[in-house]
């Protein structure tokens, strides 16, 4: 995964690497998961700026960013067009399933309780 130009930012050494990181797996990963494998690589890099640089990836739908429900959210890298994710609690693997099957359930879900706004 190259990562496009953010509006008004460059692309730089450590977006790039954060996003090669991303690239290699289809796991969903914390930050300072991906801190420690950078590391691991050579890269000097600090914890806040792989924080920083994650939050302008999701920002600009380049990586996927979910909650979860321990307090840490995780980052994997995005694929085009709108889903939803199926992610293992244990170990972080995470694959992606179409939202228009996923849309079609919680709607009928929401209209078997009397739910006519869902979220």
């Amino acid at each position: 995964m190259t990562s496009r130009p953010l509006t008004g930012q460059r692309t730089t050494r450590q977006r790039e690497a954060i996003a090669a990181v991303l690239a290699g797996t289809d796991d969903f990963l914390s930050a300072q998961q991906l801190h420690d494998e950078l590391t691991s690589r050579g890269e000097s890099i600090g914890l806040t700026t792989v924080y920083r640089n994650l939050q302008a990836l999701a920002d600009a739908d380049q990586v996927d960013a979910i909650w979860d429900g321990t307090g840490e959210t995780r980052y994997r890298h995005c694929s085009a067009g709108h889903h939803h994710h199926l992610v293992c609690r244990s170990c972080g693997a995470g694959v992606e399933v179409q939202a228009t099957p996923v849309e079609k359930w919680a709607a009928a879900v929401a209209r078997e309780h009397g739910y006519t706004d869902i979220a």
